[in-house]
């Protein structure tokens, strides 16, 4: 795997590359979500709940789709493949991340912020705002969130009456672009 021109371009100290994906991988991003997510939200909402992320939200019809439309981005490394994933999507003004996943082995790194960047690299001109959304018991990425400038606007709650289920809705302001 390596860039178009065959070069592989990071920061110094990182050899993570962010690109757009495409349909080539859709395996990889599918498999990836199936080897990260469940361990990760397993001990925040539950097993099941947490495998019910994979199977509702990392179906390859549905990062094929993401891929096709230009609003899938993956880190990957020349040695280990996907280590990162971020799909956006496009309303109007507003643009709303998701997924903004890291292989925890990656993490600390960067990455993150990189892949937001990234995401907002990719957006059309006219978009002047970035939602993001996450279960209300991953502290970690409201943390996360926060750091990068989200501000909380709304929480939906879980019909089950679970409230680490509840969906924390954050938002910021991008700068205007033409």
């Amino acid at each position: 795997m390596s860039a178009p021109d065959g070069q592989w371009s990071a920061p110094p100290g990182d050899d993570a590359l962010i690109r757009p994906a495409d349909v080539d991988d859709v395996a990889a991003v599918c498999a990836f979500g199936e080897a990260h997510v469940p361990a990760h939200y397993a001990p925040l909402i539950g097993a099941e709940a947490a495998c019910r992320q994979v199977t509702g939200w990392w179906r390859p019809e549905q990062i094929h789709a993401a891929a096709v439309a230009g609003r899938l981005l993956v880190a990957e490394t020349p040695s280990v493949g996907v280590v990162g994933v971020a799909q956006h999507a496009v309303d109007g003004a507003e643009a709303v991340i998701y997924k903004l996943y890291l292989d925890p082995g990656f993490r600390g790194r960067g990455l993150g912020p990189r892949l937001i960047a990234a995401v907002v690299g990719s957006l059309p001109a006219g978009v002047d705002r970035l939602c993001i959304e996450h279960f209300a018991g991953n502290n970690r990425a409201g943390a996360f969130y926060e750091r990068e400038g989200f501000e909380v606007e709304r929480v939906d709650p879980n019909p089950s009456g679970r409230s680490e289920l509840d969906v924390v809705w954050r938002a910021r302001d991008l700068p205007r672009r033409h």
